[in-house]
């Protein structure tokens, strides 16, 4: 088959591009830009385009399919010449569905969690050779890429993503996938740009709920009050279970979960991941991995990459990184290094960095998300916000919304790094929350810092 990318430098799409070369597909695609690590990624499997660009001269009647990303416009010439010759085009999710509509397909929804969750499952049939095909949002240790596709699997674990599924299709991509079993782990606002009131995002996952297939599977967190209200309310033919925090306890800096075994020493912590773990147990059971081999291989999952991502320690001082932006999950986070590290000062930097963080609008949103760090600061680049188009956002607008009369604020990058980079780390745990890099920062700089 021949298949080619509008756009194959995005993370999924790059992911994507390898998994189906590895299939004996061939793959040719296009992108105006590339960065790390797509970039090397894609020249390690001879698939990085030989000049960046968008060529229409590419677009030709030999190709079987062309799969359209995110990054790409309505108006991409590529794409224009696919819709002339009357090709076949597919969003991503589409096109993982087609490669999956004949597999139990497992999909994990919900604003926050989903790739912590699926990781975990991909842990779990890791670590007991089980194979199972996947889409997940971050690199996995032991895992060479994030999309893995076979014909033999039995299994497709799925992160749903709410997001749209390409410039063309805008229905959310996990409403495509039409799970046989399914997991909800949480919902609070977010994607306002595409979403713009809550009862509209809220919706979203209704769809979701009635796209599982008949006698299918929901897993769902009891204690989301709007997950609970949405799942007792849906009278689809499918199976509900729910899921709360397991017992746990923390002594000497680890997180124990209490289980039938015993006591178990955990390598993640915080409330949301050990809800995340109930979660992912549940899904693990249904697609047959027994309580007690859960919990053997849970112990030795390290968390996914950038999600509360321990990058730096000494034995006075923790470096964590972490992707949370949206107010739900930074509050989460922050809550969760403070509980583990109750005797140390916690040092909470925030870049808001994504559409929804830096709109004046929701900010209000954020109002008491920071409260548990001892010490706060909030990052935002004046250029992001004039790049994604919004109206300017004021330091004063800022500290209004998070109703912390402490809180540092920074604008400019130099005088965030020079701020952080002069801090008296000794016990301290740092937790640097974005989606971005703070205008430039290098992190191996802040390593250095332990």
């Amino acid at each position: 088959m021949n298949i080619h990318f509008i756009s194959i430098g995005g993370s999924a799409m790059h992911n994507l591009a390898i998994a189906l070369s590895k299939k004996g597909f061939a793959i040719t695609g296009s992108d105006d830009v590339i960065h790390e690590p797509s970039k090397s990624r894609l020249e390690k499997y001879s698939l990085l385009p030989k000049e960046f660009g968008w060529f229409p001269e590419k677009i030709n009647l030999n190709l079987d399919v062309v799969i359209l990303g995110m990054h790409a416009k309505k108006d991409n010439p590529e794409l224009l010449k696919a819709q002339e010759l009357g090709l076949k085009i597919y969003s991503y999710p589409e096109f993982l569905f087609e490669q999956s509509k004949d597999k139990t397909r497992v999909v994990i929804g919900g604003s926050h969690g989903k790739t912590t969750i699926t990781s975990m499952i991909l842990h779990v049939m890791h670590y007991h050779e089980k194979e199972v095909d996947f889409m997940v949002g971050a690199q996995l240790e032991g895992f060479e890429t994030m999309v893995h596709l076979t014909e033999e699997n039995d299994f497709t674990v799925l992160e749903g993503d709410e997001y749209l599924s390409s410039p063309i299709d805008l229905r959310p991509k996990f409403h495509l996938y039409k799970p046989n079993i399914a997991l909800l782990s949480g919902i609070a606002w977010d994607h306002i740009n595409v979403f713009p009131t809550f009862e509209n995002y809220v919706e979203q996952f209704e769809i979701f709920i009635n796209s599982i297939t008949n006698g299918g599977i929901l897993v769902y967190n009891e204690e989301d009050e709007i997950v609970k209200e949405l799942v007792e309310a849906s009278t689809s033919a499918i199976k509900k279970y729910p899921y709360k925090t397991p017992d746990y306890f923390i002594k000497n800096g680890i997180t124990y979960l209490n289980t039938p075994e015993g006591d178990l020493p955990l390598e993640v912590f915080g409330e949301h991941n050990l809800q995340n773990l109930a979660g992912a147990k549940w899904i693990c059971q249904h697609m047959g991995i027994d309580e007690d081999d859960f919990y053997e291989a849970i112990a030795s999952f390290k968390g996914a990459s950038k999600r509360l991502e321990k990058i730096a320690e000494n034995s006075s001082t923790v470096i964590f990184k972490d992707f949370a932006h949206s107010p739900s999950k930074v509050a989460a986070t922050t809550k969760a290094v403070k509980e583990q590290y109750t005797e140390r000062t916690v040092l909470v930097c925030l870049e808001l960095h994504t559409y929804s963080s830096l709109n004046a609008k929701f900010l209000s949103e954020y109002k008491g998300a920071l409260d548990t760090a001892d010490k706060a600061v909030v990052f935002y680049s004046p250029d992001a916000i004039a790049i994604k188009k919004l109206n300017t956002v004021s330091k004063e607008q800022i500290a209004a919304a998070f109703e912390r009369e402490d809180l540092i604020i920074y604008t400019n990058p130099a005088e965030f790094k020079t701020f952080l980079l002069n801090q008296n780390l000794e016990n301290t745990a740092l937790l640097l929350m974005s989606s971005g890099n703070y205008g430039g920062l290098d992190f191996e700089e802040v390593k250095s810092l332990v």
